[in-house]
């Protein structure tokens, strides 16, 4: 029967390829409150920080939130054509901002990120839905191993790229696709058989308009019934949270970080959730607005390397590879994410 997202009361299998990452953490915690996710297994991937920090990160988030048993696969050590570059400017230089996470206890599984992305497609076919908030590196690398992972999977959703719009690492590229532009177009072109589902794809031009504000936060952290000071642009730099509940305490020093970030390049004392958006659309894809295109990826260009291209008439006689978000409702996001990770936090203590 409807849960009122758009989806049948059963649980959905998701699969999240991260880079661990205050955003991609925030996407996981989402995952980890919906009542309608059965988060399968996480991939970890080099990008906002070295692939090993990111997999550390992974295994004390889920130690944070009380999860045992969760599969964490190590990615690749770096890009498959290029050097790895991360953004501890960004995310700090553990990759969660000022946050202290719990040490993890559990291990990687035996089996690379690559694999695991196949192994999770192969036990849930036609049902698992994939998330990629990092860069394309473990997908690819998959689809390399099994090209016909995109039968298998009942969706794809990537955030990256940036579409009519600027890039927030170049001037045209976005994050994700220009740490691994070569990854992205393998990703692109296995979805390019016209009988496949187009992965839905969230560029800048999307989440740059759901931008988490102190308010917000302090709204999450009433939800949890936790309240803490609210966060100000005035406040010493580094200040760290007040709150009792572990989870929100450790939300807040990362998003403090992530704040501080925001407002040094000029966009204000708030943070774009990026990621925690492309999870919410794993779940519900109804709360996107998208547009099918024909997307490419410039490998080449001296000023455009890693832009995402959208050929949104046709010109290049290719089929739709990708659904691309155009519209959604910020205020109707940031409700459904203060009612399911709020409670959340609670329930840990």
């Amino acid at each position: 029967m409807p849960n009122g997202n758009g989806e049948s009361a059963a649980r959905i299998p998701v699969f999240a390829d991260v880079d661990t990452g205050v955003d991609d953490a925030m996407a996981l915690v989402y995952l980890l409150a919906s009542a309608d996710a059965d988060l399968v297994g996480i991939a970890s991937t080099a990008g906002n920080v070295g692939v090993d920090q990111v997999c550390r990160n992974n295994l004390g988030l889920l130690e944070l939130c009380g999860v045992t048993g969760m599969p964490v696969s190590r990615g690749a050590d770096g890009p498959v054509a290029s050097a790895l570059r991360t953004a501890e400017d960004t995310h700090g230089p553990q990759g969660l901002g000022y946050a202290q996470l719990p040490s993890g206890d559990s291990t990687l599984t035996t089996y690379d990120a690559a694999e695991a992305w196949v192994r999770a497609a192969r036990a849930h076919p036609g049902e698992l839905v994939g998330m990629a908030v990092g860069p394309l590196t473990n997908l690819a690398l998959a689809l390399r191993t099994e090209p016909a992972l995109p039968t298998l999977l009942r969706r794809l959703v990537i955030m990256g790229g940036a579409f009519d719009y600027r890039g927030n690492t170049t001037a045209v590229a976005e994050w994700n696709v220009s740490v691994d532009p070569e990854a992205a177009a393998e990703v692109f072109a296995a979805w390019s058989a016209p009988d496949l589902e187009p992965p839905i794809v969230l560029g800048l031009n999307l989440t740059e308009n759901v931008a988490l504000t102190p308010a917000l936060f302090t709204r999450l952290a009433a939800a949890a019934q936790s309240p803490t000071a609210p966060m100000s642009v005035l406040d010493d730099r580094g200040t760290r949270s007040v709150a009792a509940n572990p989870l929100i305490r450790v939300l807040e020093d990362a998003m403090r970080f992530y704040f501080e970030f925001h407002f040094d390049q000029g966009e204000g004392y708030l943070a774009h959730l990026h990621d925690p958006l492309a999870a919410a659309v794993a779940l519900d894809p109804d709360i996107v607005e998208c547009r099918p295109a024909t997307v490419d990826v410039e490998l080449a260009g001296t000023l455009t390397r890693g832009m995402t291209i959208a050929d949104w008439n046709g010109r290049w006689g290719r089929p739709p590879n990708a659904l691309v978000g155009i519209g959604v409702d910020a205020g109707a996001f940031f409700e459904r994410f203060i009612a399911r990770v709020g409670p959340f936090a609670h329930r840990l203590g």
